[in-house]
């Protein structure tokens, strides 16, 4: 059985990145079902619950703008050697930075239609847990900030009761999209074919790996 929510998430920018795209980083057009539930983690997780998302309601038109970075040119590299002690492990940003460009998205908004259900780690009421959540969304409470796909993209989350008439007409394919990653099944990426309708993409979808 799913409990589910709603809630209304809003930003300046956001970047979902593509995964065929290897160093310039290039946005999806809207959110993928995996960031919003990791939105959803960064508020409230527990072993006892599972975050499924069911719709994901776009508010504004898609809009892309093109901005630079730095980032880190390479990983940080860790290895036996490097752990042991009390020897840091570390990169100065000024040896190893590399400018890059990316096609973010801006002014985005969405509302996050998700429910959650139980992985019997525990026996909780389920109600509880839908309490907790809906009282740390009010509050403006998480774990973490959400951040729209990086962390320079913080995310501004509010309870939603009824989702707003929606300003996209029409139908648009918006190709496979990034469903989730498997973490059960050796991190297995899994696909499915994202449409949206009068601005609502169904994530109750066929995935494929």
């Amino acid at each position: 059985m799913g409990y589910g929510v709603k809630i209304r998430v809003w930003g300046d920018y956001a970047l979902f990145t593509r995964p065929e795209m290897k160093v310039e980083r290039v946005s999806y057009d809207v959110m993928t079902p995996s960031a919003a539930r990791g939105i959803l983690e960064a508020i409230y997780w527990k072993p006892a619950i599972r975050w499924i998302i069911d719709r994901i309601h776009v508010l504004r038109p898609v809009r892309f703008d093109n901005i630079r970075r730095n980032e880190l040119a390479s990983r940080v590299s860790v290895n036996k050697s490097d752990m042991q002690g009390d020897r840091p492990v570390y990169r100065y940003i000024e040896d190893d930075r590399q400018q890059r460009a990316s096609m973010v998205l801006r002014d985005v908004e969405y509302v996050i239609e998700a429910h959650f259900e139980l992985t019997g780690f525990d026996a909780a009421d389920p109600g509880k847990h839908l309490a907790i959540f809906e009282r740390r969304v009010k509050r403006g409470q998480c774990f973490h900030r959400p951040y729209f796909g990086c962390r320079e993209f913080p995310v501004n989350f509010e309870w939603c009761d009824e989702v707003p008439e929606p300003v996209l007409k029409g139908e648009k394919d918006l190709g496979y999209m990034l469903h989730d990653i498997d973490f059960e099944n050796d991190m297995t990426p899994r696909f499915f074919r994202a449409v949206m309708r009068d601005g609502v993409i169904d994530c109750r979808q066929e995935v494929v790996s």
